[in-house]
């Protein structure tokens, strides 16, 4: 799609790139956004910051990078239950206890070969962690139910003789993750002719690789890598004990050292995936907030969702809180399908900034589902629409939300688009 803009020069884009510092003009208005290379060069030129000036400016980064360098008004961590009225919340604010991230990886299995990768220096420290809300060491196959808190056992079993269709249907019936392989497999082998795949493949994302020791959010970014670094090494902690320690379904011993980790997978050489898995950003003050009591389950019953007058988009995915770094366990709520407001991408008091991905105006309860990645692409996709026609039209993005017969324009062209903004009403059927 982006090939003959590219070829022609109309459009530039620039990789591993990181925002460094912003130009603010008189009205709050970003005019300038300066940026450094994170690609390793001996080039001094190409060392040097080089800036984008552009009408209208989209943070979809991990964590609303640009919002500090903005000045621009936000919230981390949990909002207090006397702010925000909401149910899960606590008493008090706790903006430095955020979400649990984690620094995915893929394995698939060869039966007597050994892929026993060399004892992770911090192996130790990880193996006699043992969380108070946890019930069992860190590193095992034991963990929090996520929805009942309960302390189960997981089964782990590479290269099941199954039938991948019924297993998936199973997991969906049941919740999911209680077999740890089959939870998160992306290739079946079985889906294939016979001797394509060697082996199923495995995403590890589970419980046992989420890192809750300390946030990552508004730290210096030494202290940053300090702390994905010991993500990193939980990650591989946690595959060594898989080859090593870990109890064999089929009774032969400890440990399945035929685990190979697929970097050619995830596309890195270290073998882990290329970034961390972030659940939660910084959060804009934004127009519009959303909270717990506008979609849960237990609070809205048959009503449904709020329906906002200004939706750009819907979703559906439980409220999913991990651990996170305050020491709290999971948060899981019931929720109505929802929408996504308009007013929740747009700052109180930025006239061309726009939030694009789990930046939003959601809070840290609420971010448990708008986080959901097919939400976020939702937002992203609404939030470029919004600054095209912005451009197009010589409104502001708080004119387009403001006035009803300017999102009514604005709204067709999401139409036009594909962009679903409702759920259907099946109640006739």
């Amino acid at each position: 799609m982006l090939t003959p803009y590219l070829g022609s020069g109309r459009l530039v884009l620039k990789k591993r790139t990181k925002p460094v510092s912003c130009q603010m003009d008189d009205k709050n208005a970003v005019r300038e956004v300066a940026f450094r290379s994170l690609e390793p060069s001996s080039s001094p030129s190409h060392m040097r910051p080089f800036t984008v000036q552009a009408s209208f400016v989209i943070d979809a980064t991990e964590l609303g990078d640009l919002l500090p360098l903005t000045n621009t008004p936000y919230v981390t961590g949990f909002e207090s239950r006397k702010d925000t009225g909401e149910p899960s919340a606590p008493e008090e604010a706790q903006p430095h206890n955020s979400q649990a991230v984690s620094i995915c990886f893929a394995v698939d299995h060869i039966e007597g070969e050994d892929h026993t990768i060399p004892k992770p220096p911090n192996y130790d420290f990880w193996r006699a962690r043992h969380p108070d809300f946890w019930g069992a060491p860190l590193l095992g196959l034991t963990a929090p139910h996520p929805r009942t808190l309960e302390i189960v056992a997981r089964e782990f079993t590479p290269n099941p003789d199954d039938d991948p269709a019924l297993v998936c249907a199973d997991q969906r019936k049941s919740g999911g993750d209680m077999n740890l392989w089959t939870f998160r497999r992306i290739a079946a082998r079985a889906n294939f002719a016979p001797g394509a795949y060697a082996s199923d493949i495995c995403l590890v994302n589970w419980p046992m690789i989420d890192y809750f020791e300390q946030p990552i959010i508004d730290v210096p970014e030494p202290e940053r890598e300090a702390r994905l670094s010991a993500a990193a090494s939980l990650s591989y902690s946690m595959l060594y004990y898989l080859q090593t320690e870990c109890p064999r379904a089929d009774g032969k011993g400890r440990g399945y050292p035929g685990l190979r980790l697929r970097g050619d997978v995830t596309g890195t050489e270290h073998g882990l995936a290329m970034a961390p898995y972030i659940r939660e950003s910084r959060r804009i003050k934004a127009v519009t907030t959303v909270v717990e009591q506008d979609l849960s389950l237990e609070v809205r019953g048959s009503k449904g969702a709020v329906r906002y007058p200004d939706s750009v988009g819907v979703g559906m995915y439980r409220i999913d809180l991990h651990p996170s770094t305050g020491g709290d366990n999971y948060i899981d709520v019931a929720c109505c399908p929802f929408q996504i407001p308009l007013g929740a991408l747009i700052p109180l008091d930025r006239p061309n900034l726009l939030a694009g991905c789990k930046n939003i105006g959601t809070t840290h309860i609420t971010n448990g589902c708008y986080r959901l990645h097919p939400v976020e692409w939702n937002i992203g996709e609404a939030a470029g629409l919004l600054a095209a026609h912005c451009l197009d039209t010589g409104f502001s993005p708080h004119e387009v939300q403001g006035r009803p017969e300017l999102f009514a324009q604005f709204h067709k062209l999401l139409l036009r688009e594909g962009v679903e903004t409702e759920w259907p009403d099946v109640s006739g059927y």
